[in-house]
């Protein structure tokens, strides 16, 4: 694979340009954006940096579409970012017009590519980008639990003072509040992170996760970027480089997990061609409760836009 948009480039988008760019692992990558300048600007500004930082890959920005043409895949960061006191679901009517149109733009010059979803409310735009690509579930997905899971191995790798290199962890359901952490499935160095930390300092460092974003975007008066542009990224190289990486993303449950028809976050297999395989935990009966009442809340939100 050689060539690689990203769309929408305010923080987020330029991070995913910027960190992609740093692996060194596609020909070109492509900012675009509506303010084309803005797009030029900062993708003039990353292909600068390449003499610096040592990196081959062509950095272009634009706000055509034809300069897309022929993306193996591409990342869609746009929309309006959260601003204090707006829950996701606020954003829904318009960025999901936002989605649905970049995308639609997108298939005008590019013939199946893998659509990665990091705009929010992040699981009801990753079913918009789907419903409006008519691509299979495979191609298109959401950049939530690698984000989200890497709050809670921050949190943890603070809490314990070791390096969250170490720390392994799974996330599933909604990005947001409704989200679910499985402590049970969380190792330091292979450790199990409950024979480390007390419940109850664990159940804080879980409640903190859940209102991580929101916990940024009262610090900053905007939404988190480096985090969510190097999650994304990563996610673009796990398929570049056919990985093969086990990890959480947003994707449309088939009958895993006892859901249909609904987007969540769940452990996949990633690498070329997407998401090759949903992996199913035998959860016990308190996570499927909190993945059931996650799904719920999203399916009510899909269903606003449905009836959009």
């Amino acid at each position: 694979m050689s060539k690689v948009t990203v769309v929408g480039a305010g923080n987020v988008g330029a991070t995913v340009a910027n960190v992609l760019a740093h692996k060194d692992i596609v020909k070109e990558i492509v900012l675009l954006d509506i303010v084309g300048d803005l797009a030029r600007g900062k993708a003039l500004d990353s292909w600068q940096q390449a003499p610096i930082d040592y990196y081959s890959t062509k950095l272009v920005g634009t706000s055509d579409y034809k300069d897309t043409a022929d993306s193996d895949i591409v990342v869609i960061t746009a929309g309006i970012p959260r601003k204090p006191g707006m829950s996701r679901d606020d954003l829904i009517s318009t960025n999901a017009n936002i989605v649905v149109s970049v995308v639609k733009s997108i298939l005008e010059h590019s013939k199946d590519p893998i659509i990665i979803v990091v705009s929010n409310p992040l699981d009801v735009m990753t079913y918009a980008a789907y419903k409006a690509s008519g691509l299979p579930a495979s191609k298109v997905m959401g950049m939530a639990g690698i984000l989200d899971t890497a709050r809670y191995r921050a949190f943890l790798a603070t809490e314990l003072n070791v390096s969250p290199k170490d720390i392994q962890a799974v996330l599933m359901g909604g990005h947001g509040d409704t989200m679910v952490p499985l402590p049970r499935y969380t190792t330091v160095a292979g450790i199990p992170v409950t024979e480390l930390v007390d419940a109850a300092k664990l159940d804080a460092i879980v409640e903190r996760t859940k209102s991580g974003g929101g916990e940024l975007v009262k610090l900053m008066g905007t939404s988190a970027w480096y985090a969510p542009g190097a999650a994304a990224a990563q996610m673009v190289e796990a398929i570049v480089k056919d990985e093969n990486r086990i990890f959480p993303v947003c994707t449309l449950m088939e009958g895993h997990y006892g859901l249909n028809g609904i987007f969540v976050g769940a452990p996949v297999t990633l690498g070329t061609g997407g998401i090759k395989k949903v992996i199913e935990l035998k959860l016990n009966a308190d996570e499927l409760a909190l993945l059931n009442d996650s799904a719920s809340a999203v399916k009510e939100v899909m269903d606003v836009f449905d009836n959009m």
